[in-house]
């Protein structure tokens, strides 16, 4: 979207380092609820093959509220439409 005000999604596709923390919640904050904040690999989830850097945060979860977490390095685009039906559906 242009703006975060029309997003219902979050979509984080790799790990967070501490120059975008900020921007990352400053994304969410401004997102209309509901919305939902969607992890898309391991490096997104917890910082993966870069966890302990010194220069990346340890995941979107210790940031953001996590609705769903896609798993992978990188995940197929299989498991990426499959994950995102199956949390559609629930």
């Amino acid at each position: 979207m242009a703006s975060p005000r029309h997003a219902d999604a979050l979509l984080v596709t790799g790990p967070v380092s501490k120059n975008m923390a900020l921007a990352l919640k400053k994304t969410y904050d401004a997102m209309p609820s509901p919305k939902f904040v969607i992890t898309c690999g391991d490096c997104a989830l917890d910082g993966g093959i870069f966890k302990d850097s010194y220069y990346v945060e340890n995941g979107v979860g210790s940031i953001l509220p996590v609705d769903l977490h896609i798993p992978g390095c990188p995940p197929s685009p299989t498991a990426i439409i499959k994950s995102i039906l199956y949390f559609l559906e629930k």
